[in-house]
């Protein structure tokens, strides 16, 4: 039980704290006090999901989807690129923490920004259905269950403290310039992330 729960919390940490549209995301809205603990527990939701149809075996499905894979990295760029100029846009206005929470991100917004930062994106199938479903494959039985256990408590534990992270830094982003400098951070990993996609997808 220790061994896989450990391999899966270690696989799927290493997987998920790698920076991404997604992480990009949620630290920008915790900054921003903008539902952050909504958006980490959508973030949660989604990767268990995942995660667990990975150990169950799903992750042949998606590989044998070629125009699948296309259909969705193509989406996933076009949203990308849209919310990437909304941080450039920020960024060249120059914002603070003051005026920004006066113009909250209302709810249903949040709640569908989220899901389309996170499922839109191929590389979150591949990390979690594809890359965790292939190592649990290491182990059988309830073994597997037990890896898939580790690897959602690794996204648990990391979503919750880069929410409540970006909160610890809010008074920091009462100067301006470092919401310049955060929304630029956050334009370019969306931009490239998105770059990337297109490349994927016009190859396939």
């Amino acid at each position: 039980m220790i061994t896989p729960l450990i391999h899966g919390f270690g696989a799927g940490g290493g997987l998920i704290v790698a920076i991404g549209a997604q992480n990009a995301f949620v630290l920008s809205q915790g900054v921003r006090r903008n539902h952050h603990l909504l958006i980490a527990l959508i973030c949660i939701i989604c990767d268990a999901v995942l995660i667990a149809l990975g150990v169950a075996g799903f992750g042949g499905l998606i590989q044998s989807k070629p125009a699948l894979s296309q259909v969705v990295s193509l989406g996933g760029a076009v949203f990308l690129f849209f919310y990437g100029f909304r941080s450039l846009s920020s960024a060249l206005k120059g914002g603070s923490l003051e005026t920004d929470s006066k113009d909250m991100t209302s709810l249903k917004t949040v709640v569908f920004m989220t899901l389309a930062v996170t499922l839109l994106n191929p590389h979150v199938y591949l990390d979690t259905v594809v890359l965790l479903g292939g190592i649990s494959s290491r182990f059988h039985g309830e073994n597997r269950f037990y890896f898939g256990i580790g690897a959602v408590t690794a996204s648990f534990i990391w979503f919750t403290c880069l929410s409540i992270g970006g909160r610890m830094l809010a008074p920091l982003f009462k100067k301006r310039i470092s919401w310049r400098i955060l929304d630029t951070l956050v334009c370019a990993t969306m931009w490239s992330i998105a770059f990337s996609l297109v490349r994927e997808a016009l190859a396939g």
